[in-house]
């Protein structure tokens, strides 16, 4: 279902405001925040034909409106068929690529710890050559809001488990993919996000290489995170 490029421009400051603010957005906090050059009632209208054609829900405690599953895809896709260039504002993985000459098993180590820390989320590396995986990022994602419920880290770790179990199995081709929510291949579990790259480590060592983290991550900066080091792999 096609939206207005009006509608899509509200749709994206939705979406980033929600991952920064995490919590619902109002019309109220658009108005204030953002010029879209029509009046308070327009922007009311155009949120509510973002919801009714299912890219936007607003939660019954709030008046509030967050992003879908389908909204988020937009977003996504739309970030995806950009390919802004290759930015290391965030971290400078360079540093690690100084220390290819160690074995893998440190090489690995380097590479997940920096990538969860640069995208605050769990970031994982399945060497398929090996059947060996690096796991990293515990500490960072435990900050996010959503982990206060003991119910969703319960869910994140079987979500872990299975993505472990099943990555041989992932068809994957040269292009990375995005999984939102009940996009995800082999699980039920829906509050969640994933990013997934294939790769060849420096000794030629076959690999996946991903994000995993809240439906509610920074997608720009995380999708511009694994660019980055599978730019510096090729």
């Amino acid at each position: 279902m096609k939206i207005t490029e009006r509608q899509e421009k509200i749709l994206d400051r939705i979406i980033r405001d929600y991952v920064r603010l995490a919590q619902p957005i109002s019309s109220e906090l658009l108005e204030k925040k953002h010029d879209f050059g029509i009046c308070p009632a327009t922007i009311r209208i155009e949120l509510q034909k973002l919801t009714d054609k299912g890219f936007l829900q607003q939660p019954h405690t709030s008046a509030g409106r967050v992003p879908t599953d389908k909204g988020y895809r937009f977003f996504v896709d739309k970030l995806l068929k950009e390919k802004s260039p290759i930015q290391k504002k965030d971290q400078d993985f360079e540093k690690i690529f100084e220390r290819e000459n160690e074995d893998i098993f440190k090489f690995a180590d380097h590479l997940v710890r920096t990538l969860a820390e640069a995208s605050s989320s769990f970031s994982f590396l399945h060497i398929l050559d090996e059947d060996l995986s690096w796991k990293e990022g515990w500490g960072e994602v435990l900050k996010q809001p959503e982990f206060e419920e003991r119910d969703f880290i319960a869910e994140f770790n079987k979500l872990l488990e299975q993505f472990e179990e099943n990555v041989d199995d992932l068809k994957l081709d040269s292009e990375m993919k995005v999984f939102i929510g009940s996009e995800i291949p082999f699980s039920r579990i829906q509050g969640f996000s994933m990013m997934v790259q294939k790769c060849r480590l420096p000794r030629g060592e076959k690999g996946v290489l991903s994000i995993l983290g809240p439906k509610r991550m920074a997608y720009d900066r995380n999708i511009n995170l694994m660019n980055s080091i599978i730019k510096l792999l090729e």
